[in-house]
């Protein structure tokens, strides 16, 4: 799993019931300060939702979306298990690291 699907799954735990491809692109650029594009978004969702890791269903009509739906995620077991998986991993890299301080 890449560090962006740890990324793109974690703001999908963390929006609950209003996680959809918009929403998820707001929260990453929030959270990161950093600018994803909606592919880097979208294709990733689609690839961890063929991967067991995400759920989709397609919400209801809204009108501030001109009577379209949303496509709205959620966190499969597998993918809860994944995230605990990645954080085990850098929990682990971390420990004993006291300082990053560099010397040439």
């Amino acid at each position: 799993m890449s560090r962006s699907d740890e990324l793109i799954l974690l703001a999908v735990w963390k929006l609950q019931e209003n996680a959809y491809g918009a929403s998820v692109l707001d929260h990453l650029q929030q959270s990161t300060s950093e600018e994803w594009s909606i592919a880097g978004v979208y294709a990733p969702l689609k690839r961890l939702t063929r991967a067991g890791l995400l759920r989709s269903h397609t919400g209801h009509p809204t009108a501030e979306r001109g009577g379209r739906r949303k496509r709205m995620y959620r966190l499969t077991a597998k993918g809860v298990q994944a995230l605990e998986h990645a954080r085990a991993e850098y929990d682990a890299m971390w420990r004993d690291v006291s300082g990053l301080a560099w010397a040439p």
